[in-house]
């Protein structure tokens, strides 16, 4: 079997985790190149920068676009290619990872996960949802693993000010902080046409099945399913939701009974706080105010990405 040539946009981020994937970048290119591919990296000096060339770039013409980074590199790619039939690739090289973790990549050894992309390369790439998101003003987002709103978006706004710790503790830490002011909130919701209300300590619309590096928030979500899972968390005392936070990790925490996963195609999430009272972020990156209209697009992406085992 002849190995395809293709036309790679390889878009990095230089400041994803300390650096790291500007370190991984030479390696992969290399790698690229060694496989026979016309690669054209990119990195800039600022992430809108580097959206802009990576814009510029696949509509130049390109088989595939690679980024190298954490979830919001993810999110850039996501934001170029769902629903153009490009197919995006992921190196993961940032804090959190949870997309390529929930694709099977290799997240801590970059130099497996670049093998796997080279050997990925030479097949038809995977197809997997993503999800849509409407805002008020009328302009639309993607998202490829979860959308929080509430007490998780308010750490994640606390996690991306804080420069220590890294990883993962960095994100436990943030929950610590806000857990001492925070209390529930009254959500509004239509879940495919069913009004509901519900007063929650925080709700989340998911594709993939973790965020915040690894919390697996909703373990039986599929990628490829054409469905949202929407979770949402009872209010309950602070000494208990320290409790059942461990748990998240390990996906154990969804036998308690204050937790709620109901599954969706077409969402709606407000909050009587009133509007712009309740932030949002999809995959790490700060998505805006509620209210946001969410559904899920069926086969919107193509990635290089191992396929599921049948």
């Amino acid at each position: 079997m002849t190995t395809p040539r293709r036309r790679v946009v390889v878009a990095i981020n230089p400041s994803a985790d300390y650096g790291a994937a500007a370190s991984a970048a030479p390696g992969i290119v290399a790698a690229l190149f060694a496989a026979g591919h016309d690669v054209f990296p990119l990195i800039a000096e600022s992430f809108e920068a580097l959206r802009l060339a990576a814009g510029a770039e696949l509509a130049a013409g390109a088989d595939a676009l690679v980024v190298v980074g954490g979830d919001g590199m993810v999110s850039l790619g996501a934001n170029l290619v769902a629903g153009t039939g490009i197919p995006m690739a992921v190196i993961p090289a940032g804090t959190g990872n949870d997309t390529a973790r929930g694709l099977g990549i290799p997240v801590d050894d970059s130099d497996a996960a670049v093998r796997m992309l080279v050997d990925a390369l030479d097949r038809d790439p995977r197809t997997i949802d993503a999800g849509r998101v409407t805002r008020a003003d009328g302009s639309e987002r993607w998202f490829v693993g979860v959308l929080s709103a509430g007490f998780d978006a308010i750490v994640n706004e606390r996690a991306n000010r804080m420069r220590w710790p890294r990883g993962p503790r960095r994100y436990t830490l943030a929950i610590a902080w806000e857990l001492l002011r925070f209390r529930p909130i009254a959500y509004r919701l239509v879940v495919d046409g069913v009004v509901l209300s519900r007063r929650a300590m925080l709700a989340a619309v998911a594709n993939g099945t973790s965020f915040g590096g690894g919390m697996k928030i909703t373990p039986q979500a599929e990628l490829d399913d054409g469905m949202l899972d929407l979770f949402l968390v009872a209010p309950m005392t602070k000494a208990r939701f320290v409790r059942l936070f461990p748990r998240v990790f390990a996906g154990n925490h969804v036998t308690n009974d204050a937790v709620t996963i109901v599954r969706a195609k077409r969402l709606r999430l407000d909050a009587e706080a009133g509007p712009g009272a309740v932030i949002a972020y999809a995959d790490g990156e700060r998505l805006g105010h509620l209210p946001l209209d969410v559904e899920v697009v069926p086969g919107a992406l193509r990635v290089f990405a191992p396929h599921p085992a049948k």
